[in-house]
């Protein structure tokens, strides 16, 4: 436990608490409600209706048909079914695939099991200002490409990339392609309707917007997909396996209150990035990526001289919980790809602390975590000394 015994706790990118309202949801089908929904009898007949009312409900949000959301274990399978699912079902037009410079690994990892089977796999380049190179996107786009995969919002760094432009340069030059869009960031923030984007399909996650972990969803609009799990047919045949009954419940609570609060989280998440921001510059930090490129609820930035993991631990020790980089790539020794394709060089790569907000994120609590890491950074550099 921190020595204070405080907590604040700010890597909600990673995963975010589960909200009450969304426990209260979910719990009756951890308990006396636990028919499988493919039974026939009245307990399994009450489980499909009740994952059909969450179906629904997330398709109301999202503005599309209940059947074309997939419920699946996360956003990497949902991201799964994005890459490898329409790439193959796609083949026929080609095995061209193009992919974001800043993907998540599910995305770069299912593109690499497409080189095996014969694709080609090119990476969409940023511009000097982090964002895409749509210009560059669109000389590499032409008609043999079946795939092309970009998420929304960026995890590491919270950039907010241009989807419905490259959708409209993707209709134009690339006619056999299908574009998904890893959106487990930008829910609850942002208008993530496919047809508000221009994509065939999007991935998102429960955990990002306070719902439970394991479980997702596969928005697919367009074309068809080659499933990844195949058996009982559930899911339309699209996605085989007992469903996640009290999960797909959670998350469609999780993602109606998401939607309904957006405003208040814009508002906690805007305030607590202000918070930090003032004091940040006391310790020399800087952000990578300026105000109004991104969404306020993640902000990354470089403390230079001193390792982030050796900041990241002394902020625990003080009841600070942030994050150095993306969690998904913190066991890894290598250099991000994303800071990678920033042109963020591989010392001021090590010394990139990520703080990420919620609605639930108070600016005295963001005050208290810039304080906090004004103390840190100022101990250890009398200690380098």
């Amino acid at each position: 436990m921190p020595e204070a015994g405080r907590i604040v706790y700010l890597d909600h990118a990673a995963t975010t608490p589960l909200d009450p309202r969304v426990r209260a949801a979910l719990e009756p089908w951890l308990g006396e409600r636990f028919g499988n929904p493919s039974s026939r009898h009245p307990f399994g007949v009450a489980a499909a209706e009740a994952v059909d009312r969450a179906r629904a409900e997330f398709a109301r949000i999202l503005a599309v048909r209940p059947h074309d959301v997939v419920f699946t274990s996360g956003a990497t399978e949902a991201n799964h079914l994005g890459v490898l699912g329409q790439a193959r079902a796609n083949k026929r037009h080609g095995k061209r695939v193009l992919i974001g410079s800043t993907e998540h690994p599910s995305v770069r990892e299912a593109a690499r099991l497409l080189v095996r089977e014969g694709f080609g796999v090119e990476t969409l380049p940023l511009d000097a200002a982090g964002g895409l190179d749509l210009d560059a996107a669109t000389r590499l786009l032409s008609a043999d490409v079946v795939l092309v995969a970009h998420m929304l919002v960026s995890n590491e760094f919270g950039s907010v990339y241009p989807s419905r432009e490259l959708a409209r340069r993707v209709r134009a030059r690339a006619p056999h392609a299908r574009l998904h869009v890893d959106a487990s960031q930008a829910l609850g923030k942002l208008d993530c309707a496919p047809a508000e984007l221009g994509c065939d399909s999007l991935a998102f996650s429960a955990h990002k917007l306070h719902g439970p972990q394991g479980v997702g969803a596969f928005v697919h609009v367009g074309g068809t997909i080659e499933p990844l799990f195949v058996g009982g047919g559930q899911e339309h045949g699209r996605r085989s396996g007992t469903e996640n009954v009290a999960g797909i419940v959670g998350f469609a609570a999780a993602a109606r209150l998401a939607d309904a609060e957006r405003e208040d989280t814009l508002r906690a998440t805007h305030a607590a990035r202000s918070a930090m921001l003032a004091r940040l510059a006391e310790v020399g930090a800087r952000e990578i990526l300026p105000g109004g490129r991104g969404i306020d609820a993640i902000l990354a930035v470089i403390v230079p001289g001193i390792p982030a993991e050796v900041v990241m631990h002394h902020l625990e020790r003080r009841g600070v919980y942030a994050s150095a980089g993306a969690a998904c790539q913190s066991r890894k020794n290598e250099q991000s790809p994303s800071f990678a394709a920033l042109g963020i060089a591989p010392d001021d790569a090590r010394s990139v602390l990520r703080f990420s907000f919620a609605r639930t994120t108070t600016r005295e609590e963001a005050e208290f975590a810039a304080q906090t890491l004004v103390d840190v950074r100022r101990e250890l550099a009398a200690v380098r000394s």
